[in-house]
């Protein structure tokens, strides 16, 4: 349903930007950075303490691999459903979005996002963020996720060439859209390919900066009560 919600934001606020600003590029993507951020961080704080805000299959994983240092965090099963959850949200999401909008419920994009620059730009995107929700749990203010996470996407909108998709989940959700917010089916793989690789230097770079950032994988992105990694030694 977080992931969901958030494609339904990004491309929804995309469609009306288009349409209330036609022809004002950097207006429409300030319409819909604005709605982005703030509606993503409403969607941290309303299901974060639920499923810990895991609208992201590249959060997640990495808070598995992460987790497994101290036998916290995700565990494989839950892994697994996360990221089913969240690539079935992205797509729900678009769909909700095209509906409310009178548009076609699944249409694939036309809009081209390739080059070396925008490939290196989600790299950059996904360790950031990355970055930015591992520290906070890790410094004891993943209370702060919500705000800071938003800040962040809402800020990498403007400063990453590629608009910072930074999420697997919102990345194939929507390549079902052809508005504003749409992604062309052939510029889908290197972007899911830079996000996996942008993943991995975030967690170096976390682990790096914090070495012992294994004991708050429970608190990405925040504390909840979903579902708990299996204790060492429990093969249940």
């Amino acid at each position: 349903m977080g992931t969901a919600l958030l494609v339904t934001i990004v491309v929804g606020s995309g469609i009306a930007a288009e349409r209330l600003s036609p022809g004002q590029a950097g207006l429409q993507l300030l319409e819909n950075s604005t709605a982005t951020a703030l509606g993503l961080a409403v969607l941290i704080l309303t299901v974060g303490p639920v499923s810990g805000g895991h609208f992201n299959p590249v959060i997640s994983a990495v808070d598995w691999v992460i987790g497994r240092r101290s036998g916290s965090g995700l565990a494989p099963r839950s892994l697994l459903g996360y990221a089913v959850a969240q690539l079935a949200g992205g797509v729900a999401g678009a769909v909700l979005a095209n509906l409310m909008y009178e548009l076609p419920a699944l249409e694939l994009a036309a809009t081209e996002r390739s080059g070396a620059g925008v490939v290196t730009a989600e790299v950059v995107a996904t360790a950031g963020l990355v970055t930015v929700v591992f520290a906070l749990a890790r410094s004891g203010l993943a209370v702060w996720s919500a705000p800071a996470v938003g800040a962040y996407i809402g800020a990498a909108y403007w400063f990453k060439s590629s608009t910072s998709f930074a999420n697997p989940a919102v990345t194939v959700g929507r390549m079902f859209s052809d508005t504003f917010a749409g992604i062309a089916p052939g510029s889908v793989p290197p972007f899911l390919a830079a996000q996996a690789v942008g993943g991995l230097v975030g967690a170096a770079l976390v682990l790096a900066l914090y070495p012992d950032v294994a004991v708050a994988a429970d608190d990405v992105v925040v504390p909840h009560d979903g579902p708990k990694p299996h204790k060492r030694g429990d093969r249940s």
